[in-house]
């Protein structure tokens, strides 16, 4: 769905530029997003690859297990279900643990395999569950203890104010965070009332 949005608006963009007759800016914009794109991609290259290795070894060492041991009552809270069922309890752990670290793209696969778990308890329904919601609730707004993506991008273009923004960050996640769980479970209900 999103590429079929974004296509449209590249065309429309595209088409309207020919009746306004700026069509060498999108032409030069077009070329310098492209080159933007491959060197911000890998100026991030080593901090991704070295948290993602960071959270691989911590899955392997068990570390992560005992970390869901140690977010068990909270996280029960959050996912009463998979919690009470015993299902995708460590990929849940470690997903929420990789957006509580800021690598979002270490958090997508294993996202996607506690998704694909939710889904075999639910049966393979055509409807989420409320935690597959949840699960994408904060996958999409989960709190950033250390904003790695975010203070990378910044590194990458050597932006002045880097490391000024945690707390910025940390408030504005934190909310996030609290007002989508809260809206998850309030829309839950009332949806479930309907």
């Amino acid at each position: 769905m999103l590429g079929k949005c974004f296509g449209i608006i590249s065309c429309v963009s595209i088409i309207y530029s020919f009746f306004v007759n700026t069509t060498s800016e999108i032409s030069t914009a077009i070329l310098a997003g492209a080159s933007k794109s491959v060197t911000i991609t890998l100026s991030l290259l080593g901090s991704m690859a070295f948290w993602n290795g960071i959270l691989n070894v911590l899955k392997d060492c068990g570390i992560i297990k005992k970390l869901s041991n140690i977010l068990k009552p909270i996280l029960k809270l959050v996912f009463p279900n998979a919690f009470k069922n015993d299902i995708a309890i460590e990929e849940i752990t470690a997903c929420i643990s990789a957006n509580f670290l800021g690598i979002s793209n270490a958090a997508t696969p294993l996202a996607l395999s506690a998704m694909k778990k939710l889904n075999e308890s639910n049966n393979f329904s055509d409807r989420a569950n409320p935690d597959m919601i949840m699960l994408v609730i904060l996958g999409c707004s989960c709190f950033n203890l250390l904003p790695s993506t975010v203070l990378g991008i910044r590194n990458a273009f050597n932006a002045q104010i880097t490391y000024q923004l945690i707390i910025p960050i940390w408030i504005c996640s934190g909310t996030c965070m609290i007002l989508g769980i809260l809206l998850c479970r309030i829309l839950g209900k009332l949806y479930d009332k309907n």
